[in-house]
């Protein structure tokens, strides 16, 4: 597998990713691909942090992440990130992660944020927002609502944390 940065000329097939990985197989396009047309077009899409990875030369997975804020301290929030039905559980999710946490942390960015399974992203370091005194816009997601420090972090970051303008309306 390889990972790498999208390029223009995967956005299609990044779309058909994030269709199948979130369809319910019901000919309703899932809110996620919607999601994607609308960050790529706003003002947090920084287009070194939308990855894709390739098997046997075949983009099969792609993960993005876009700016957002604690207050004037910018960070990043992750998602959507999508790996096609038949590849997954193969490796290719825990490679963008991988790859995702460490472009970031080469960036000297602060902290990575996300809305997921805890059992699922723990594994990479995320833990509570609340246990780093950094709030979740919607009180619901819970512990859902994750963080994941790197080595520019600093502990003092406190607030709520809001993503790019996209997903303000969901």
């Amino acid at each position: 597998m390889i990972v790498r940065r999208e390029m223009p000329a995967d956005v299609d097939r990044v779309r058909v990713i994030h269709v199948a990985g979130f369809g319910q197989g019901d000919g309703v396009e899932p809110i996620e691909a919607k999601l994607l047309d609308e960050l790529r077009q706003c003002a947090g899409w920084i287009p070194r942090f939308s990855l894709v990875v390739l098997r046997d030369e075949v983009v099969v997975g792609h993960a993005v992440c876009t700016r957002g804020y604690v207050g004037e301290v910018e960070a990043l929030g992750l998602g959507p990130i999508a790996v096609m039905p038949d590849v997954q559980r193969r490796g290719a999710g825990l490679a963008l992660m991988h790859t995702m946490i460490g472009a970031a942390d080469a960036a000297d960015v602060p902290f990575i944020a996300l809305l997921g399974s805890v059992g699922y992203y723990s594994r990479f370091g995320f833990v509570p927002s609340t246990d780093l005194d950094i709030q979740p816009r919607e009180s619901e997601w819970g512990a859902n609502f994750q963080i994941r420090t790197l080595s520019s972090f600093d502990p003092s970051t406190s607030g709520t944390f809001e993503y790019a303008e996209p997903f303000q309306r969901l």
